[in-house]
């Protein structure tokens, strides 16, 4: 375990108590609202976007019989389905510190609870929620996430937190919430081995397993208030180096959605600072196709996390390929953009011999950095004996350098019109004017597109 400080019950309360304590107790002012429906739309639009990928197909098929004659699906079942198509594109939020996708748990449980309800109510419950589930993300340290799906084990008190403050949860029942939410926790990265479209259940089952924990809380359903640091809880049970302290720590900062990135690309994002630093020495050379015969050698130095989920120069999926450093780094030195198409069939097979040009090692200062920032080095040696490298300390959409909010619109259209929306600014537009207090707008997939 770790020898980190440790807060027991003997403390005084629980954790759990103290995080609700914690987040109810924070101020929201207008640029946090501001903040919250961009990533409430960056959410949407990757929800909207997922339903016409193949797991998402197959997960729209699924609904439609669970709702027949164009009926609809109970809130919780809503949480699911827009949870799991959210994340299925790589396209979604991650939280570095956590290693949390706070997004795909969060705002799926928004729109399946709050349609129609006052902006800023919908957008503090975000707020709310992506505090809950980054935070116990950064508890449940580093040794976890070689096991356990952060999404899927810390997702739940997110959605969790949102739904408890949509339903008006006092502070016991909002207890309570987080307890049942916690014991609901699972998900493992043995997907990753087939490519099973396993991890879009995670992140489905962390926003429907929050929603049905505050719904039970609402009529008094109690659950376990040292569910974390419990002798029989998470911390116990899931991580050999928690970090306890990292829960409470920092209250009086940003809000933890303010420390969130967004993905510039449909991949990992792990493989993205290598991706950027490679378009970088790609540019340094001129901006041509970095392939073939002219293409020596590349080396991706990063730190170990990226290294432990995409090291993978052998790729059968489009899935397997958003988790390859190897293909990520290829792809961005010889292909015309890093976008869906980068990922597919062709592009596999055209970059197979230039993956197996590519090695990756651990390196400093990125291993010492992460979690707090997700760097890397790429060094490309050229036929001709000429040797170009680049180096990213923050990865393009971090914090320290953010997609600007016309780069997010940019982002949202591209996604719903690629979910089959037309016309998507009218849904941009009211998304976006939650933060002026607008009510939550309709977001139902069984309506939108082609069934699938």
């Amino acid at each position: 375990m770790s020898t980190a400080p440790r807060l027991q019950r003997h403390d005084g309360e629980p954790l759990t108590a103290r995080l609700v304590e914690l987040i109810r107790a924070r101020p929201v002012g207008e640029a946090d609202m501001r903040a919250a429906a961009l990533f409430t739309l960056d959410a949407a639009a990757s929800i909207l976007a997922g339903q016409r990928s193949v797991p998402g197909e197959k997960l729209m098929r699924w609904a439609r019989t669970l709702a027949p004659d164009g009926g609809s699906l109970d809130a919780p079942r809503r949480a699911f389905l827009m949870g799991a198509l959210c994340h299925i594109l790589e396209m979604d939020d991650l939280h570095r510190a956590s290693v949390v996708h706070p997004g795909c748990a969060v705002v799926p449980a928004i729109f399946a609870m709050a349609r129609g309800r006052p902006g800023h109510e919908a957008l503090t419950a975000v707020l709310h929620g992506f505090e809950a589930a980054t935070r116990v993300g950064m508890a449940v340290g580093p040794a976890h996430y070689r096991i356990w799906h952060n999404t899927a084990t810390c997702g739940p008190f997110g959605s969790a937190m949102a739904a408890a403050y949509l339903l008006g949860l006092d502070d016991g029942a909002a207890i309570d919430a987080l307890g049942n939410a916690g014991t609901q926790s699972g998900g493992l990265w043995e997907f990753l081995e087939t490519g099973a479209h396993s991890k879009h259940l995670h992140a489905g089952r962390a926003a429907e397993a929050g929603v049905v924990a505050a719904g039970l809380a609402a009529q008094g359903f109690t659950g376990a208030p040292a569910i974390l640091e419990g002798e029989k809880g998470i911390f116990r049970a899931m991580c050999p180096d928690d970090l306890p302290h990292r829960l409470l720590e920092g209250p009086g900062g940003p809000w933890q959605l303010r420390e969130t990135s967004i993905k510039p690309w449909p991949s990992c994002r792990h493989t993205h600072p290598a991706i950027e630093a490679a378009l970088a020495v790609r540019a340094a050379i001129g901006g041509e196709p970095l392939s073939g015969n002219r293409l020596s050698a590349v080396t991706v130095e990063s730190y170990p996390a990226a290294l432990d989920v995409c090291d993978r120069a052998d790729v059968s999926s489009t899935y397997a390929a958003k988790f390859s450093l190897q293909h990520c780094v290829a792809a961005a030195l010889a292909l015309d953009g890093i976008d869906f198409e980068a990922f597919d069939g062709a592009a596999r097979d055209r970059l197979a011999g230039e993956r197996g040009k590519v090695r990756l090692a651990v390196s400093e200062p990125f291993a010492s950095a992460y979690p707090a920032h997700w760097g890397a080095r790429v060094t490309v040696s050229l036929a001709d004996g000429d040797s170009r490298s680049a180096a990213v300390t923050d990865a393009k959409g971090d914090p320290e350098a953010p997609l600007s909010d016309g780069e997010m619109v940019a982002k949202a259209r591209m996604l719903m019109r690629s979910g089959g929306i037309d016309d998507p600014d009218p849904l941009i537009g009211a998304i976006l004017a939650m933060a002026d207090n607008a009510p939550v707008p309709e977001l139902d997939i069984l309506k939108s597109g082609e069934p699938a």
